[in-house]
Order: structure tokens, then sequence, then C-alpha cells
């Protein structure tokens, strides 16, 4: 069943009630999206969240000159959404797309809270899930991007991800590097 594999990976994080359990699952709404098509949209108030059981999504914005800057890809396993937009209750600075046909387990944002609020192991998942992968995994992404060469984010991005680099196209790849496909091919040429 699918949400079997949603909670085989929320367990990663915090163990959860039978009750605790009971009432999430109450919220999970199956949805299926075509590649190309938006979770959210850039200038959208998001009110849901979407664990991704297969496919993949990548959350981007688009820059003064038009093109699109990919900040964050979720493949199976991770929960999509715009937290800080959610969290605020106001318009998103980024879209979320399909990059493949991709299955998810949404839920409604304000419905979970009021879990984290009554269940103290969901409160534990939550605390647990942002402190991965909205502050640890972000921090350093972030100053690789000031601070490191193309190259260098390149190489850790292959060494992490290895079977999303797979998946990806060129442009996108350097979309997330900060770089331009340019750049990235020469990158490709050197390491050959």
């Amino acid at each position: 069943m699918i949400t079997d594999i949603f909670f085989r990976k929320i367990r990663t994080y915090a163990a959860l009630t039978e009750a605790a359990e009971a009432a999430w699952t109450a919220l999970l709404r199956e949805n299926k999206y075509a590649r190309g098509e938006n979770f959210i949209r850039e200038g959208q108030v998001p009110n849901r969240l979407a664990f991704v059981v297969t496919g993949l999504f990548s959350q981007y914005y688009t820059s003064d000159d038009g093109s699109m800057v990919i900040k964050y890809f979720f493949p199976e396993q991770r929960i999509a959404g715009s937290m800080s937009a959610m969290l605020k209750a106001e318009p998103g600075a980024f879209t979320i797309t399909a990059l493949e046909d991709t299955t998810v387990l949404e839920y409604d944002f304000a419905a979970f809270k009021q879990l984290v609020a009554q269940y103290p192991d969901i409160a534990a998942f939550y605390i647990r899930y942002m402190e991965q992968h909205w502050i640890v995994e972000k921090e350093p992404y972030e100053i690789s991007l000031r601070h490191d060469t193309a190259k260098k984010r390149y190489e850790e991005l292959l060494h992490k991800y290895p079977q999303l680099i797979k998946r990806l196209k060129k442009h996108q790849i350097a979309s997330y590097l900060g770089i331009t496909p340019t750049q990235l091919s020469r990158i490709f040429f050197a390491n050959k």
C-alpha cells in the first residue's frame, strides 16, 4: 500500500504511535502530476505538502533575466513544499514542477500543523525533518554557491546524488549549480 512507503520513511525520523499514524493517514491524498505539471506556482499562497512516492519535482524561481534557477530537487521519499511561504501564509517565490511523471501523497499544511500540536511524536518528526532538510543540508549548499568553484559543486552533487544526476538534463544540472550549460559542458569535458 502506498501509505506504507510513506510511514516507513517517516519512521526513519521519529517513531509514531498508532493514533498519530491514523490521524495523519486521514489527511493523505494520492495525486499524480504529469511531467511539466506544476504542484505549486510562483505567486500562489501554498497550502499543502507532497511526499514523493515515485517521480521527481524541482523547485525553482525565475530570475530577473527570465531564466529558471533551480533551488532544489525532490526525488522519491522527500517532502516537497514551499515552507517559508506556508509558514508566513503569503505568496511563494517558487514554482515546484514535475520533471517526470510523479505520484505523491499530499496533505494540507494547516491540518498537519494541528497534528503537530496534538501528537508529540508527529512534532518530533516535524522538528527532525526540518532540521535535517531545511537547515543541515541547506546551509552547506548556500555556502558552496558563494565560495566553491562550479567544478567542486558539480563533484559534490555527483557524490551526494549519483542516481539523481542520471535523471536530469544538463540544463537542469547547470541551473541548480548556478552556472550556464556551456560551463557545465566544460566541466564534463575536463572530467573525461
